[in-house]
């Protein structure tokens, strides 16, 4: 196991995709190459950055692909108040709370790096 699978962030990212793949079971099939896709590319990008970032090696790099998470993040969020306003999501209060908890942490972590 490499190390940045212990860390609490890379977790929490990794927890979010599979609720955003949970989520996404329930929008019309249509959606499939659409909103769908959209979000759990999003939704994946937020650990994988992570870990690509760790794996850079140097404080500055690995801030670097935080703030990549920190938009896909971002992206997921608004992808999910889209999918709420268009009815395709009945309760995202699960994967919101998740958003807010990740960045959070996301920002704690970049501002450490950054001291």
């Amino acid at each position: 196991m490499r190390n940045y699978q212990k860390l609490d962030i890379w977790k929490l990212g990794i927890e979010l995709v599979k609720e955003v793949y949970v989520l996404t079971n329930e929008f019309p099939r249509d959606e499939r190459f659409g909103l769908i896709s959209q979000l759990k590319r999003s939704a994946v990008s937020v650990p994988s950055n992570i870990a690509e970032g760790y794996g850079r090696g140097s404080d500055k790099e690995f801030c670097r692909f935080l703030h990549i998470a920190r938009g896909s993040l971002y992206e997921v969020e608004t992808q999910i108040i889209i999918a709420s306003e268009l009815g395709f999501i009945d309760d995202a209060k699960k994967v919101e709370a998740l958003t807010q908890h990740v960045y959070a942490k996301l920002h704690n972590l970049t501002k450490k790096l950054n001291k």
